[in-house]
């Protein structure tokens, strides 16, 4: 019974005649073949101004009716990454009608659907949700003093450039970390300078430069120099737990034997796919950030890895254990959403 059009003056003409002769909205949209709204706006209209005929437009007629805009939504719902003018696209191959990418971008603006940049996070599996959740819910009693017991630690690589531009989706404000949302992203990819650091409530550890591909052996005598020096002075006959995560070269069988024989107290269970838990990402994103801020940018890997050692030894501790203090949150975080990857 819908209509897209505009009534006829003959037609509201008939509209008013029936409602006069006590038909009601219900009959005469059952005799007339329109909407009962219709129906019922045409009468107000009367009772109104005294017409049937519409109010005077102030500008065009929207060029999109609700079933256009419903092939909008099923268009985006399919693949949200689309650009402006592949969803023009898609939406020209389903309809007769030619739509400017302008009114679409305002139509979607109406149903509250904005292009933002996507939120990179991991892909996790369902298997990986799980064990996120799990272990998230059997630490979110910890205090704020039992995570600065953490030693944190990862690698990241830096680079000279930052080439890649972000990518975007077309989402609802608020959904910025929901699944279909994010842009998966791939560990350690590409050239630069890798490397090693590690902290805790007790102070920065040192910053150590990868040489090539990192291997089993490269990664023992890594932890050798640099994270039993550390533990000896920050945390002698104090209690402590290693957090490293579950990258092949960490979990390898001489890594795991190393690590009995040194008597090194881990965080047990760290699950796959978890930066979000792993406050040291974010002190990376602040060597980062120092780094881009530099006067004089380094022009080669030496000056690069120059650069971040001078730029780690300066971040203050309050920047570390605001790190740290979020953890709570960050527990709470991974718990309300399921295990699905969180702003943080």
């Amino acid at each position: 019974m819908g209509k897209t059009r505009e009534l006829s003056e003959f037609e509201r003409g008939q509209i008013i005649g029936l409602w006069k002769g006590g038909r009601t909205h219900e009959a005469i949209s059952h005799v007339l073949k329109i909407p009962k709204s219709t129906i019922t706006d045409t009468i107000a209209r009367y009772k109104n101004f005294n017409t049937g005929l519409t109010t005077k437009r102030t500008g065009r007629p929207c060029s999109m009716n609700n079933n256009d805009r419903r092939k909008l939504l099923k268009i985006i719902k399919k693949n949200n990454k689309l650009s402006l003018g592949e969803i023009q696209q898609k939406f020209h191959s389903s309809q007769d009608k030619q739509i400017s990418a302008n009114t679409i971008r305002k139509n979607l603006h109406q149903m509250q659907i904005y292009s933002r940049v996507a939120a990179p996070k991991p892909l996790l599996t369902e298997s990986q949700r799980e064990k996120r959740l799990s272990w998230c819910i059997e630490r979110q009693s910890w205090s704020v003093q039992q995570w600065k017991t953490i030693i944190w630690s990862d690698e990241s690589r830096f680079t000279l450039f930052q080439n890649d531009g972000p990518s975007r989706v077309w989402r609802k404000n608020g959904t910025r970390y929901d699944i279909e949302n994010l842009t998966p992203t791939v560990k350690h990819g590409g050239g630069g300078v890798m490397m090693w650091g590690c902290f805790s409530g007790k102070g920065l550890g040192p910053l150590v430069k990868v040489d090539g591909k990192m291997n089993r052996l490269d990664y023992i005598d890594i932890l050798e120099k640099n994270l039993l020096p550390f533990i000896r002075s920050k945390h002698h006959r104090q209690r402590y737990a290693f957090q490293d995560d579950n990258a092949p070269v960490h979990t390898a069988r001489d890594v795991k034997n190393w690590i009995v024989q040194k008597k090194i107290k881990i965080l047990p269970d760290w699950p796959s796919q978890s930066p979000d838990l792993n406050p040291i990402e974010h002190l990376w994103h602040e060597l980062e950030r120092r780094l881009r801020k530099r006067s004089a940018h380094p022009k080669n890997f030496r000056e690069l890895e120059e650069a971040l050692q001078d730029e780690w030894e300066r971040i203050p501790p309050k920047t570390y254990i605001n790190l740290i203090e979020s953890m709570p949150h960050r527990i709470e975080a991974c718990i309300k959403n399921n295990g699905w990857p969180t702003k943080y």
